[in-house]
Formats: structure tokens, sequence, C-alpha cells
């Protein structure tokens, strides 16, 4: 066998999202990987981004750090953005069962509790990011002086970063909605299309990690961290929820209309609205988030809702029929997709099972906003205090992965403890 030939031998990198959003795996030959599996330590789950093991629960510190099992199907590779190399999305197993910190099995039971309702949970997923110069002293902003709001084209983007981005999607079969320039200068907003849940939440966490990588090949970082530097409004992820029933319709067709809101509707909104503060700990994860999460930014930070109202936490849709959908505005994309969208369902669920009531709709002047409402915290230790106490909404998604969530996160928090936010900001820039 030559070299070349040794060269163009295929490899499969294994990948699965953390509590942390990042893209954990190995590399494998595509020998080793036809087995479906994988071996590797459970300790991932013990770590901070700066890699300071705590014991947290059911991380396996005090069992010596034992191996779980990733676990993919062969049949089921997913095209690479880089050469000689598919890709396999796996989920966590221990001992044969689900493990339960995996966030991707976290979403695979909403979507099942869903499904246990006739109704099959489809979603929608827009990032926000901004574009970074690397530098020798560190990060600054993509040079885009002709930026505007929904711009595109070179005075937007004038090394046509977007393009590769595009380019690269089409190659990996990621279906790309929209691509511009968002409000701020170098921001983008990076839209993907429709689909059932967990491939939707699948492509994104794809769609991410390749924006990042082949940017950062090139010089630069996608920063989806929501306030990478402090003169902006700042990024977030906003999840588009509808529903499929057993017919394969929009379950929210015409249930959503400023005259009339179906059972189904009012349900889902209720449920987000009164887990508005917990969900603040599991869709605003950083200490960063809090500069975005304002009380006069159009981000979601009150507990409201309105018909197409870009202030509201809970935004309707001005379409009907198969386009109709209810938009969650809070989160921010240093969330993994996987337990954003877990959470978003298990909120939804919840108003729908138990009735919640449903609050008045909010006033479509932004600036008038009711401030006796309920609101998302004022930093990441009293959100993840929110969600603790939330005991209906941390055992619908799941208690022990909430508990080891909360202890990675309040270490983060204990590290962050003193730093400015330029600290705050170094700290994250590279992962987020």
């Amino acid at each position: 066998m030559n070299n070349s030939t040794k060269h163009n031998k295929q490899k499969i990198r294994v990948l699965f999202c953390d509590q942390l959003n990042l893209a954990r795996g190995k590399y494998l030959p595509e020998s080793v990987a036809s087995s479906g599996e994988a071996g590797i330590c459970k300790g991932v789950f013990s770590v901070t981004y700066s890699r300071q093991q705590i014991n947290a629960p059911g991380a396996g510190v005090e069992e010596g750090l034992p191996d779980v099992n990733l676990k993919f199907d062969p049949a089921q590779y997913r095209e690479s953005w880089h050469d000689n190399t598919k890709i396999a999305i796996a989920d966590v197993y221990e001992n044969g069962k689900p493990y339960g910190l995996c966030g991707r099995t976290a979403l695979k039971n909403a979507i099942e509790a869903w499904r246990r309702h006739g109704l099959d949970p489809m979603i929608g997923l827009e990032g926000e990011a901004y574009v970074l110069e690397s530098i020798d002293d560190g990060l600054k902003p993509y040079n885009t002086p002709g930026s505007y709001v929904y711009g595109t084209g070179p005075f937007n983007d004038p090394e046509k970063l977007m393009d590769v981005i595009w380019d690269a999607a089409e190659k990996c079969g990621i279906p790309i909605e929209s691509i511009n320039a968002e409000f701020d200068t170098p921001q983008f907003e990076l839209t993907l299309q429709y689909g059932d849940a967990l491939k939707a939440c699948d492509d994104f966490f794809l769609f991410r990690n390749m924006a990042r990588e082949l940017l950062y090949e090139r010089g630069y970082v996608l920063s989806y961290l929501p306030k990478p530097f402090e003169e902006v409004s700042g990024s977030g992820l906003h999840i588009n929820l509808s529903f499929r029933d057993i017919a394969g319709d929009n379950a929210l067709a015409n249930g959503i209309g400023e005259n009339q809101l179906s059972d189904l509707a009012q349900g889902c909104i209720a449920g987000l609205l009164k887990h508005h503060e917990a969900l603040g700990g599991i869709l605003a994860p950083t200490v960063n988030s809090y500069e975005r999460l304002t009380p006069d930014g159009m981000c979601g930070y009150w507990a409201n809702w309105g018909h197409d109202h870009r202030g509201a936490a809970v935004r309707l849709s001005k379409e009907m029929g198969k386009s109709a959908r209810i938009e969650h505005r809070v989160g921010d994309c240093s969330a993994s997709p996987y337990f954003a969208v877990a959470a978003i369902l298990q909120a939804a669920l919840l108003g729908v099972e138990n009735q919640y009531q449903l609050p008045v709709e909010a006033p479509k002047n932004i600036e008038n906003q009711d401030k006796t409402l309920a609101h998302i915290a004022h930093s990441l230790p009293e959100s993840l205090q929110a969600l603790a106490a939330d005991t209906v909404f941390v055992n619908a998604i799941g208690s022990e992965l909430i508990a080891n969530y909360c202890a990675i996160k309040s270490a983060e928090v204990k590290e962050l403890s003193g730093k400015s936010k330029s600290e705050v900001i170094d700290y994250y820039a590279y992962y987020i």
C-alpha cells in the first residue's frame, strides 16, 4: 500500500455534546468504529472549561472515573467538513442504559413525552454570532465598516466568510434557512431550516462546530458568546416550536391567531412563562449571558408573550397554516441545543398537562412592559438557584442531569468571581 492510499483512508470522528456545549469525542479508524461503540472517561462530565475537576453528581469522581460508552449507528454517519472523515453523533450510555447526564438523551425523552400525546415536536433554531479576528494580543472585531442590519454582500462580509460556511453546510447536508448581517457589526444571524426536533438539534450542533472550526482555520473566531465585547446589544438563540399531528399537519396551524388561541398554544405559552426563571438557568448558562439579558432589551427578560412581538419572551408568529409556530427568545448559543430544546419542550408540556393559566398578552410598546412580572435573574448563580428550586421542572428534565449541571456551573461562577468583564470574555472566548 503506497503512502497516498494510507492518507486517503477514512476515519470516523465520534462526537457528543456535553453540559458545557463542547463537542467532545474521539477519532476512530473506520474498522474500529464499525462496532458502533467507543469508550470515554466519565470524568468529562466533572470538569469546567478551565479543566478544574468537580465532584459533581453522576460524574464518577468517587468511583475512580470509570468509562461510559458512546453509542452511534454506523449507517447514520454524517459528512464532515474535513477531508477523509465522517462524523458519528453519539448518545452516552452507562452499563447498557442511557446515561443520565446525556443531553441528547434528555431531548429524546422530551420528544417521546410529546409523542405520547400524539404530537411530534418540530424545531427551528436561529443563532446569532459575532466574527472576531485573531491577532497577536487577542481578538478584535472583524472589520466590516459598511455593514448594516439585514445586510448581505461584500460590505457586510468583505472576506466572504459566510460563503465558506454556506458551501461547507451544503457539502455536509446541513439545511440553511438564511444567513445575513444582524443588528451589530460584525454580527451575523445564521438560521437553519425547520425539522423534527432531534435532527434540528443534530444539525445545529454540527453547524455551530463546523462554522467555528472553518473560520478558526482562516484566522477568525466565530463567537456565539452573548456579549463578546461590551458596546454591542448581544447575540441570542431563538427556538421556534411547533408540532406535527398524526395526520402530518401542523397542530398549531389555526391555533395562534390574535383572535383565537388553541388549548395547545395556551398550554405551551403558559408552561414557558410559568417556568421562565428556571429556564434561564439552562438557556443563559454563562456569566456573560447576563450582560445581554437586561430589562430594556429585546431578549425575553420579562415573563411575557405577544403576537409578532420581538420584545416578549414568547413570540407568536404572524404566519398561519404550516408555518405557524411559537418562538422562544430568551436563550443564547452558549447553551447546548439538546439541553435547551429539551428544557423548552418539557416546560411547554407541563403547561399543557397541568393546564396552567395563561397571563394576559403583553402591550405592543416594547418600552412599556409590565415591570411587576417575573423575569430572568440578574446573574448566573441566581438563575441556577431558580432552576434548582423548580422541582417540578427539574424532575421533568432529569434530576441527575440538573444536579450535575448546577455543580459544574457553580464551580464556573467561583472561577470567575472577582474577574473583570474582559477577563470573563477571555475565559470563554475560544469555547463559545
